[in-house]
């Protein structure tokens, strides 16, 4: 019919009659309608037709032997509800109607006699009527079915999303985790590197802020401690790049590292000063290995001739002479001798000693015997000798600590002019570290010659009254010992220079030594 889908199945029309006239009469109008028409007398038929094959519109007659037409319809409504039920009754059945509205819910009447076309159109709306029924069912299954689906997808979506929502805690809780753990301050900034977006723990330590009120910190307001900002270390933008920053006594490595797509940058801060210490070192260690052996070679070449100098200017000496003669060898033997000393500052500086050769020393005692060798310059009370001694046993070389002890008092002596104040002090360093100082009043060292002053044939004492080696050899001989010495200013402007050595394994009281 008008409505039916064209993948449904042919529409059967059942009429239930038991006057054969009316079922001819009703088969001949009908057979214009495209479906097939099915009759029987009686309702037992009828119901056998419906439990072996679809019907979609049952036409039955309202008065029957055995069931009526009401009864009828009525178990075709209970057992088969899709089905389209069309009353054909007389038109003195009133009764019949209400029954039929009340018991079997009816589509349609059709009142005998009947109009064709009525009936036709009543027939037609009749299967039109099951299939919309049918369709809509289809559609309500299909409906339920997909909703189904939709609430299974919903349920696996809201799964997903939750792992996803438990893995990304759980990645963030790491990257914090990580983000904090490490060693080095880093901090994401915002404003060119002026203004804290996060940081980790490294950072807050060094910035001296607690770690919750990092967020909004800006350069300007508070600063960041010890750190030095960003936007200071003339970082080029535009890319990753570093940059080395000196702020208070520290020395800082600077990296940034910007967003393309944000106006952030990641800025990492890594302490280099006992890096660049360390390498300062090595390489002052390497060059003066170097001018070590320059000078060990230089000092032999030199002794040979040096000895024979003063043995011929000793011979002629002794023979009479003029009293110019003998006063201008006098002056060719003193030339020879100082010749000859700093030959052999030279060649101690480029002998290593040997492991037997070090032993127990007291630095107390070391003091004490470099004293008593500058005895005739501390002559006369020009200089006062302060003695701060604690117990301090080195494993060392004597000769070689007492040579080191000898010329930082020379310079200290030579620093302060005619008259000054030394300190001297021994005691205990870092574990298993033992140190000496010597703190003089003088002048002090100026910042461009500090960097300068352990370097050999470095001086700044006018030519002819110093060779330059003093603090070049007491470096050597702290570094052979597996100590250190450096330069600081002292308390009262002037110098401060402090021996680190490795500190005996057994030590001894500064009494039981010196008893």
């Amino acid at each position: 019919m008008g409505l039916r889908p064209d993948s449904a199945p042919e529409s059967t029309l059942l009429i239930v009659d038991d006057d054969e006239h009316v079922r001819r009469a009703l088969r001949r109008v009908l057979r214009r309608a495209r479906c097939r028409v099915l009759d029987v007398p009686d309702a037992p038929g009828a119901l056998r037709i419906l439990e072996a094959e679809p019907v979609q519109v049952v036409v039955s007659d309202y008065r029957m032997p055995g069931m009526s037409g009401v009864e009828l319809l009525r178990e075709v409504k209970e057992r088969w509800p899709r089905v389209q039920r069309v009353l054909l009754t007389g038109q003195a059945d009133s009764t019949a109607i209400e029954e039929a509205v009340n018991q079997s819910e009816i589509y349609r009447f059709i009142w005998k006699p009947w109009d064709d076309g009525h009936l036709l159109i009543t027939i037609q709306s009749a299967v039109d009527q099951y299939w919309i029924v049918e369709e809509n069912a289809r559609l309500q299954k299909l409906v339920a079915q997909r909703n189904a689906e939709l609430e299974r997808l919903n349920r696996d979506l809201d799964g997903q999303l939750a792992a996803r929502s438990q893995a990304l805690v759980r990645a963030a809780q790491e990257w914090r985790a990580c983000f904090d753990a490490i060693g080095d301050p880093l901090a994401i900034m915002r404003d060119g590197g002026c203004e804290v977006v996060r940081a980790n723990a490294a950072f807050a330590r060094a910035a001296g802020v607690q770690i919750n009120l990092l967020n909004g910190l800006r350069c300007a307001e508070h600063g960041f401690g010890a750190l030095p900002c960003p936007s200071r270390c003339a970082l080029p933008r535009g890319g990753a790049a570093e940059r080395e920053a000196r702020f208070g006594e520290r020395t800082w490595l600077v990296r940034s590292f910007p967003f393309e797509a944000e106006s952030v940058t990641v800025v990492v801060y890594k302490d280099v000063t006992d890096e660049r210490e360390v390498t300062r070192r090595l390489f002052h260690a390497e060059k003066m290995s170097a001018v070590g052996q320059l000078a060990g070679g230089v000092a032999h070449e030199i002794n040979n001739p040096l000895g024979g100098i003063l043995a011929f200017a000793q011979l002629m000496s002794r023979e009479e002479r003029s009293a110019d003669d003998i006063e201008n060898l006098r002056l060719i033997q003193d030339a020879a001798n100082r010749a000859k000393r700093i030959v052999e500052s030279l060649l101690r500086f480029s002998r290593r000693p040997r492991e037997e050769e070090k032993g127990p020393v007291e630095l107390s005692q070391v003091f004490e015997d470099a004293l008593f060798l500058l005895s005739s310059q501390l002559k006369g009370g020009r200089f006062e000798v302060v003695r701060r001694y604690e117990p301090a046993v080195a494993l060392a070389n004597a000769n070689q600590l007492q040579q080191i002890a000898v010329n930082l008092l020379v310079n200290a002596l030579q620093a302060m002019g005619g008259e000054g104040r030394v300190v001297l002090t021994t005691g205990a360093s870092d574990p298993g570290r033992v140190r000496l100082s010597v703190t003089d009043s003088g002048p002090g060292i100026r910042p461009e010659i500090a960097k300068r002053i352990f370097e050999p044939f470095f001086t700044t004492k006018p030519e002819g009254q110093g060779t330059g080696l003093g603090l070049s050899i007491c470096y050597q001989i702290a570094e052979e010992h597996g100590g250190s010495i450096r330069a600081e200013s002292g308390p009262d402007q002037g110098a401060c220079f402090v021996v680190e050595l490795p500190a005996a394994h057994q030590r001894k009281d500064r009494e039981d030594i010196t008893s």
